[in-house]
């Protein structure tokens, strides 16, 4: 059904609040889906606290401080849909493949997970089923409603990283990483080092190219333009500081959409691999090859 701007809007059949994540509601033809993969630091009541003392949530390894309100800031400034992680990272990590050993992490930043400790396959299987094969569905969903509108949208996941690491501080104030795929993430990087003072680096603190996680799964594969942005969390601890991120992050993104030079291409579906393609990566398959009736 047409919103009041006479765009298309998502449709609440699926439910926009569980367990798994949280759907920002916003227009199927904006041309843009945003992700925050590490929004939350909940850990489910069953599990308790996983063990762990209760400040050891409020840290990096937990979740990623303050991304998830930049990506609410950003999608509100654009129109745009977003979909939020309601777990943590802790419980098991969203942003990597099935099959990468740090999918549930036993020790994060020389912090022992004492309920990760002894896993079995059995649990491992149980929050794959209950959190995190959820969330990566429903972004299955929102991009195959994008594209029924007519507009394959650009992918932009939300992330950012501690302001040092194990004593040496880290110099940028955000980053942009990225595979092969330059479509978005090279423009994206161009408008946000065209600020005076932001120092944005390119695939560090952390490297685009990782086999298996989000973007790999459902930009890289699917052909879809995407880039992940990392902010530095001492600038978005605040309340203020998330707005001026979010809005900065918004306005790059409006930059590099009013390029009629690059706006086609972008929101075309191409195929451009990874650098970490073996002739073993499975080819993509829809949600409903994955998972027939």
């Amino acid at each position: 059904m047409p919103d009041s701007n006479g765009s298309e809007a998502f449709s609440l059949v699926d439910p926009l609040v569980t367990d798994s994540y949280e759907v920002i509601p916003g227009r199927r033809d904006a041309g843009l889906l945003v992700l925050c993969d590490h929004a939350r630091n909940t850990i489910p009541d069953d599990y308790g606290t996983l063990g762990l003392p209760a400040d050891q949530l409020q840290r990096h390894i937990a979740y990623d401080i303050g991304a998830e309100a930049v990506t609410r800031i950003l999608a509100q400034k654009l129109g745009a849909p977003a979909i939020c992680t309601r777990f943590s990272r802790l419980l098991i990590d969203p942003n990597r493949g099935l099959d990468d050993p740090t999918l549930i992490m036993r020790i994060s930043d020389g912090a022992v997970v004492p309920g990760n400790r002894h896993i079995d396959e059995k649990e491992r299987d149980r929050r794959v089923r209950q959190y995190y094969e959820p969330y990566h569905l429903r972004i299955d969903s929102l991009i195959e409603q994008c594209v029924a509108a007519g507009v394959p949208p650009v992918l932009l996941s939300v992330h950012s990283f501690t302001e040092s690491w194990k004593g040496t501080p880290r110099p940028w104030h955000a980053a942009i990483l990225w595979d092969r795929d330059y479509r978005f993430s090279v423009p994206l990087l161009e408008a946000l080092r065209a600020e005076a003072g932001i120092a944005v680096g390119e695939n560090e603190p952390y490297d685009g190219k990782l086999a298996g996680d989000c973007m790999w799964q459902h930009g890289t594969r699917r052909g879809l333009a995407h880039t992940i942005v990392e902010v530095r969390q001492d600038l978005i601890r605040s309340a203020e500081g998330q707005r001026a991120w979010g809005e900065r992050l918004a306005a790059a993104v409006q930059s590099v959409f009013a390029r009629n030079d690059i706006r086609e291409p972008m929101h075309r579906v191409q195929y451009f691999g990874s650098h970490t393609d073996t002739e073993g990566t499975p080819p993509f398959t829809s949600p409903a090859e994955r998972n027939p009736a």
